[in-house]
């Protein structure tokens, strides 16, 4: 169930960031330009760290929460590439013994990290900064498989934004796994005029996606919302996001779940956090 809902979170913000200022001049070119932003985009807010906190919500059938679960997590540059540390869960911090399982996960995790040859060290580094195969794949697919509609211009905290509608092209025909999800996707978005910037978004799933050998099925009606911020006027980088996605797990099973993340500390990496740098010190 995680993967389903890192992979809407991940769609969002594709089909989000290609579909700015449809309408008004060439709709290939300014996906050119959107796509282009956000690939500088993604070289500056790779180097941030930040503090993620995820609330998640169990429904039953009829809405109703059934257990919850809040977490708090410090995600760092660790020698290059990222590191998620668990530091609080219910907005309360880690009792010892789960501190003490953390610290030492980090302390295994530096030593593999040290201990890397030059060339896995590269390749773990690269890895990281290169974009998965199936975004790129999707990327080239995107101008073909929706129809954007410009639908009006609006000012959100001082900046003036299009508001985008986005709705699946028919007879659209994908040509990669992950584009197959596109047909069942109607979005909503607000880019900023003048960065050509995804500021917020909102996709809705209009018909049932089946993933993976139609063992998951996420049903028609699950939706995500997302908010993004200006960082040191440099970096466009998430605030928050919502979603809520109802799924079949395989023939009886049905999950629902809301999701709501919020982003803070967001800060430009200046090498080791404090806690490695004491652990190194050790």
């Amino acid at each position: 169930m995680e993967k389903v809902l890192l992979q809407t979170r991940a769609l969002l913000l594709i089909v989000a960031s290609a579909t700015a200022l449809p309408g008004q001049t060439d709709a290939r070119e300014i996906i050119r330009r959107a796509a282009a932003a956000d690939e500088s985009n993604w070289k500056v807010a790779r180097n941030y760290t930040f503090s993620e906190r995820e609330k998640l919500r169990y429904l039953d059938s009829q809405g109703r929460v059934k257990s919850q679960e809040v977490s708090i997590d410090d995600v760092m540059l660790l020698d290059g590439s990222p590191y998620r540390r668990l530091v609080a869960r219910d907005d309360r911090p880690l009792p010892a013994a789960e501190e003490k399982r953390e610290q030492e996960k980090l302390a295994r995790s530096l030593t593999e990290r040290r201990d890397q040859t030059a060339a896995q060290r590269v390749q773990r580094r690269s890895d990281y900064d290169l974009r998965p195969d199936w975004q790129r794949e999707a990327w080239r697919e995107l101008p073909n498989a929706f129809d954007f509609r410009l639908a009006m211009e609006e000012v959100w905290d001082g900046r003036t934004l299009y508001v985008i509608e986005a709705t699946p092209h028919q007879g659209y025909q994908p040509l990669s796994r992950t584009a197959k999800m596109f047909p069942h996707l109607r979005c909503k978005l607000w880019v900023d005029k003048q960065a050509y910037q995804l500021v917020k978004g909102e996709v809705e799933v209009v018909d049932t996606i089946a993933v993976g050998l139609f063992l998951v099925r996420v049903a028609k009606g699950s939706h995500a919302a997302f908010e993004q911020t200006r960082v040191n006027d440099e970096v466009w980088l998430p605030s928050q996001m919502r979603a809520f996605v109802s799924a079949r797990l395989g023939l009886l099973k049905v999950l629902r779940i809301e999701q709501e993340l919020s982003y803070s500390k967001c800060r430009e990496s200046q090498g080791d956090s404090p806690i490695v740098s004491e652990m190194r010190a050790r």
